[in-house]
């Protein structure tokens, strides 16, 4: 029988078409304009897991109000060191999107990013000291320079009226804000970014495609096996060079590429749910984020936020995300993800960060067999007039947080995003969730430096990156005219307050 397997021959391939893959094959491109690039996808869109906007916070995440990147250590003070390096890269983050705004590469940036105000908000004594002291912690820092802080009652309902709306005004209460918050819709600009990526030469899209085996060869290049969903053929792609961006679906690539960079590794599945309000005149009451403090226990993805949205042109005003358990690794993948991860080399890793979490698994349950009125009641802790008849449940995103092996702890659970690049440069893969997307400049400049070593050292590498990225290789916060002149010329490009 005549071997019908279709065979393709590429520099780069990109597995899963999210805001990750969608920003490396941009920036390669830009650099090397000759590149080949390939990029698979198992739905029949971009952009329809992780990186969609009922998926994703879409808060832009730059550290202004998540308390999750502050935590306060036992002696009560606060280091901002995460906060600024998040806050940092969101600058990036908006500087290569100014420039593909200038250069024509995505249209009509109010499509997918908009100005609104990220505040912090919290009640009781003890953590209205906490955020005192957080505000004054960041506030040193020109990054923050624009934070305000306040416990005044009157102030605060100026800045939240719906949060604020039939609340005690002897409760002791407080409250941060920055004016210079956005809300980005990751799921429109990752579209816009394929859009145009799909146009250029030497770039090919394959949605309904999935990445069934990979496999190096002796000559450090890659041979992938793929089967075309829709008709079921067969098809095999060789590169140089492999980047898994699949969100929940990174893992059990890694583990299939058998490579000891990978070893160990471990995934827990988190599933989210908001509480999304259905009354117009509710959802015009509230234009800011607010994010509060999450429950002792719980993961990055579940702070609690009442978060004011633009999804696909329309006003929505979203609570939660309200936790879950699930072992699928993606909102559209299968129960037996979590089982089939499961490895030798990872099981001791993953039942030791399993003892550690108990804490974790002990909130995940509560939230799991929270009843409707539950969640309405942790609703009314934000908005304290909810009506249950203005909400509905909407299902979420799903996240997979990595567990990785530790000499000490024999395993532990990071909450934060993992890039894995093999030691030849030729594989990499990135696991992990919160901050993600916000951070995916960043994330992929320095994927670059160590993925592409020799070349990003180049001259014309090093001036492209420069016009791409005006600050490269300078830290704003540490240089506060530059970030002044930075912030005020995206702003201007991508429509924004400064």
């Amino acid at each position: 029988m005549p071997d019908t397997t279709i065979r393709s021959q590429s520099d780069v391939v990109l597995i899963g078409a999210g805001i990750m893959s969608a920003t490396l094959g941009l920036i390669l491109k830009e650099l090397q304009p000759d590149i080949k690039i390939e990029i698979y996808e198992r739905l029949d869109m971009a952009a329809a897991e992780s990186s969609d906007a009922w998926n994703n916070a879409g808060t832009g995440h730059s550290a202004f109000c998540e308390l999750n990147y502050t935590p306060e250590s036992e002696d009560g003070s606060i280091n901002p060191k995460k906060a600024i390096s998040i806050a940092e890269s969101f600058e990036v983050s908006r500087q290569f999107w100014a420039y593909l705004v200038q250069q024509n590469k995505v249209s009509s940036p109010e499509n997918f990013i908009k100005s609104i105000p990220h505040m912090s908000f919290v009640w009781g004594e003890k953590n209205v000291e906490y955020l005192k002291t957080r505000f004054e912690a960041l506030h040193a820092n020109p990054l923050f320079k624009q934070m305000v802080f306040s416990t005044n009652f009157a102030q605060l309902k100026e800045w939240m009226p719906l949060v604020m709306e039939g609340r005690n005004e002897s409760e002791k209460v407080a409250a941060t804000s920055m004016a210079i918050g956005t809300d980005v819709n990751f799921g429109e600009l990752t579209r816009n970014i394929f859009s145009y990526l799909a146009k250029l030469d030497g770039v090919t899209m394959y949605f309904n495609h999935e990445v069934q085996k990979l496999r190096q060869r002796e000559d450090k290049s890659w041979r992938i096996k793929i089967t075309d969903l829709a008709t079921g053929k067969k098809r095999k792609a060789y590169t140089k060079f492999v980047f898994i961006g699949a969100g929940g679906g990174s893992l059990p690539l890694l583990e299939k590429a058998n490579v000891p960079e990978g070893k160990g590794y471990g995934g827990f599945p988190v599933s989210g749910q908001w509480l999304k309000c259905t009354n117009p005149e509710v959802i015009a009451k509230h234009q800011a984020k607010v994010y509060g403090k999450a429950s002792v226990g719980a993961p990055p993805m579940s702070v609690p936020h009442i978060d004011s949205r633009m999804i696909n042109g329309e006003r929505q005003l979203l609570f939660g995300p309200f936790a879950g358990f699930s072992t699928r690794f993606l909102k559209n993948g299968s129960y037996s993800d979590l089982p089939l991860s499961i490895k030798p080399d990872n099981i001791i890793p993953m039942i030791a960060a399993g003892i550690k979490n108990i804490p974790l698994t002990k909130y995940l349950i509560e939230q799991v067999r929270q009843s409707p009125k539950d969640r309405i009641n942790a609703l009314r802790e934000y908005v304290p007039g909810a009506r249950s008849k203005d909400w509905k449940l909407e299902r979420a995103g799903q996240r997979v947080q990595v567990i990785k092996k530790d000499e000490k702890e024999g395993g532990i659970l990071e909450f934060g995003t993992e890039v894995i690049t093999t030691a030849d440069g030729t594989l990499a893969v990135l696991l992990g969730a919160s901050p993600g997307a916000s951070t995916a400049v960043s994330i992929m400049v320095d994927l670059i430096g160590r993925c592409f070593k020799d070349e990003i050292e180049t001259p014309e590498w090093q001036e492209k990156l420069k016009v791409m990225i005006p600050s490269y290789g300078q830290t704003l916060n540490d240089n506060p005219a530059l970030l002044d002149q930075i912030r005020k010329d995206t702003a201007s490009v991508l429509k924004l307050n400064n």
